[in-house]
């Protein structure tokens, strides 16, 4: 099949938005997903592209690189589901081949091609992600637990002699990152800088190339570190590992979760507080052991997923999607909120989501998001530490009063005060890693992967995943299945 390319400097009257709107600045009428009219409510303008182009709609990004944003629950299960279609290396990108894609594009540390599972596919892909796997297997499910209790108790002790608290910068946005150094094996990386060049590489900002240096600079500092002086940590067991994996996929890997699971963990600790003090149905629901925190959690993911937009696939022959012509090459983004509440699937959105495991914040297919469940883990048993420590915590301002910021890709809160009466630090109860490391054991033998079927769409009705324990999901963190 031959399609033309979408161009969006040539206009298309049976695609212009209607005129006028900030959102819509783009060439040819297109809607750009940056700037101050996307950034100020991304929600309304997945809906409204929704009601104009249906499930799939022609956007643009930063540079106003021209790009397909898919809305729609069953498609957004298409694209990934499919990666012979659609492939995660953005090698195909026709944008990129053709040189118009300028080398300080903040999208670039992104969706640029690196060496690791992300944008891999096929054998080489499950050669990363079983190597990923074979090294989380490794830890010890219950220390991680009391890893987190324990960072969250330190970071409680610093504010709850106050009275009040700024959650997002005080907790929401210290814990991920400190949970994640120790992992990784890196917990002397652990600072202010670490965090705020995290946040800066995710906004796509102009200092995300240089953040993203830093980064790079601090992880490879780590895998030299680690060969001369091996732990019982991350790092080390993937520079062991019989795969056989270079430095630039073990720097990559690392990378990959560092990032990935620090925004995710973050945005999602944070908008699952916020709900737990506004909604008093909600919070009533934990209290009398209707819902759980993990339940809790899930609903927060269907209805305000930390990541809005998930990057990127790009299609490697001429194709369709919902009826629209795909040409080779073409950049397709994952409008994971809005597919989440497509009308298809959730008909009604004050249904309760409890247990239900289907959404699409995290993905889906074999480049399920590999922060997904340490996101998970530390969200719920944070907010039990938290709630535990100071169970008068409330809002300190009107709900009406809390900001919102947004990315092409995030929406997240801008703060989050509350107040609780004062109480005394508990100190730390527990030795700085008691637990949180086996004795080291031996690896097993390298996996030998056999490529699957793609799967079937998903019904109309997401399913009800069975419940599983928080490891067996922990160790599915690369494995996506």
């Amino acid at each position: 099949m031959t399609t033309q390319p979408f161009d969006p400097v040539r206009p298309d009257t049976a695609l212009s938005p209607p005129p006028g709107c900030p959102a819509h600045a783009g060439p040819g009428g297109v809607t750009r997903l940056f700037g101050p009219g996307y950034e100020a409510d991304p929600l309304r303008v997945f809906e409204r592209l929704r009601a104009e182009h249906g499930a799939v709609a022609p956007v643009l990004l930063t540079g106003d690189l021209p790009g397909w944003l898919v809305l729609g629950y069953r498609e957004i299960l298409e694209v990934v589901r499919t990666p012979t279609r659609f492939s995660h290396d953005s090698r195909h990108w026709h944008q990129l081949k053709e040189g118009k894609v300028a080398a300080d594009n903040p999208l670039l540390p992104v969706i640029g091609a690196r060496p690791d599972r992300m944008t891999a596919d096929g054998d080489e892909h499950r050669r990363l992600r079983d190597a990923v796997n074979d090294c989380l297997d490794r830890f010890d499910r219950r220390g991680v637990r009391r890893h987190v209790t324990h960072f969250a108790n330190q970071l409680i002790d610093e504010f709850s002699r106050d009275g009040r608290a700024e959650l997002l910068d005080q907790f929401a946005r210290q814990l991920p990152m400190a949970v994640l150094t120790q992992l990784l094996g890196m917990p002397e990386a652990y600072s202010p800088r670490l965090v705020d060049a995290a946040t800066e590489l995710v906004k796509a900002s102009d200092k995300a190339i240089a953040s993203n240096d830093f980064i790079k600079e601090q992880l490879a500092g780590l895998l030299a570190r680690k060969k001369e002086r091996p732990s019982s940590d991350l790092a080390s067991w993937l520079i062991e590992h019989p795969a056989g994996l270079s430095d630039d996929e073990i720097r990559n890997l690392l990378w990959l979760v560092l990032m990935a699971a620090n925004e995710n963990t973050t945005s999602l600790l944070a908008s699952t507080l916020r709900m737990v003090l506004t909604d008093q149905r909600f919070r009533a629901s934990l209290a009398g052991g209707q819902m759980t925190l993990p339940d809790a959690v899930e609903q927060v993911l269907w209805d305000d997923p930390p990541t809005i937009v998930i990057p990127a696939r790009w299609a490697t022959a001429d194709t369709e999607l919902a009826g629209r012509p795909i040409r080779a090459g073409d950049m397709l983004l994952l409008g994971v909120a809005a597919g989440n509440i497509d009308p298809a699937v959730r008909p009604d959105l004050n249904a309760p989501m409890h247990g239900n495991r289907s959404h699409l914040s995290f993905s889906g297919g074999p480049h399920e998001c590999p922060g997904r469940e340490i996101a998970r883990a530390i969200a719920d048993t944070a907010i039990d530490a938290l709630l535990l420590r100071l169970p008068d915590l409330r809002l300190a301002v009107p709900e009406g009063e809390l900001r919102w910021r947004a990315t092409t890709w995030t929406r997240h809160l801008v703060a989050l005060p509350v107040e609780f009466a004062p109480r005394p630090p508990v100190g730390d109860a527990l030795p700085e890693r008691a637990g949180l490391l086996p004795p080291r054991r031996p690896l097993p033998e390298p996996r030998i992967s056999t490529p699957k079927p793609p799967a079937a769409v998903e019904p109309a009705e997401p399913p009800v995943e069975p419940r599983h324990t928080w490891w067996d999901a922990v160790k599915g963190w690369f494995g996506g299945q």
